[in-house]
């Protein structure tokens, strides 16, 4: 595992707190609308250039980044836990900041990467499949890794990697269930093409009529505004 201090700098201006047309008048502004808690401190409405905060979630440590906030000409380590991106652009419309503290443990996703050429891929045919790619640690700020390897050379069929594979050392408390599996080597699935005589058949077979399905789908609410607080993102506690 890798871990990566980002050397990132996010300056804070503080704002109205308003309603939305409020926040449209930032975003005119070519800024976006923010919060910065934590720390014992009052919650304070901000404005952020958003492409600083782009540099940050694209950086190689992502939203666990650790960079340098400064608000009012007070500097403190803050951390992205929210943000919201406009459905059809892309862009960004608002993002929630936490200051933190070096000393207390915090509670993060990292994303798993498989290194290697899994036996099973290289000898009996089969494909590699990850099914987790992010688990859930506990450890001090500055330890934070960007991202956990997980050798998969010895990997052969009937034979699961879990959480518990992953390496372990005494910086970092996982906290996802260490019997979840992460990666196993599966068989290709071959496709069987159809022959003249078995489409010839198909065609002249009677067709089912079609079921339909009575009953009200789940749907958002009409008319209904999403609130812009609203993240796409819960916070990793």
């Amino acid at each position: 595992m890798a871990t990566v201090m980002e050397q990132n700098i996010l300056e804070a201006h503080p704002r109205e707190s308003g309603n939305k047309n409020q926040a449209r008048r930032v975003r005119r502004d070519g800024k976006i609308p923010g919060v910065v808690y934590g720390a014992n401190k009052q919650s304070t409405p901000v404005s952020v250039d958003p492409r600083q905060v782009l540099r940050i979630l694209h950086s190689e440590t992502g939203y666990n980044t650790i960079f340098d906030l400064t608000l009012d000409g007070e500097h403190s380590k803050a951390m992205i836990v929210d943000w919201q991106y406009e459905p059809i652009k892309g862009s960004l419309l608002h993002i929630d900041l936490k200051r933190i503290a070096m000393d207390r443990s915090l509670r993060v996703s990292v994303p798993i990467q498989l290194q290697g050429v899994a036996e099973g891929v290289k000898t009996q045919g089969g494909i590699l499949e990850q099914m987790l790619r992010e688990v859930e640690i506990e450890c001090l700020p500055g330890d934070i890794p960007s991202h956990i390897d997980l050798d998969v050379t010895s990997l052969v069929f009937g034979k699961v990697l879990r959480v518990s594979d992953l390496p372990h050392n005494e910086k970092i408390k996982f906290l996802s269930d260490e019997n979840q599996p992460v990666a196993h080597v599966t068989s290709v699935k071959e496709e069987v093409a159809a022959t003249p005589e078995a489409a010839a058949e198909a065609a002249a077979a009677p067709a089912e009529p079609e079921v339909i399905k009575k009953g009200k789908q789940e749907t958002e609410e009409e008319g209904a505004e999403a609130p812009a607080e609203k993240s796409e993102k819960k916070e990793k506690k």
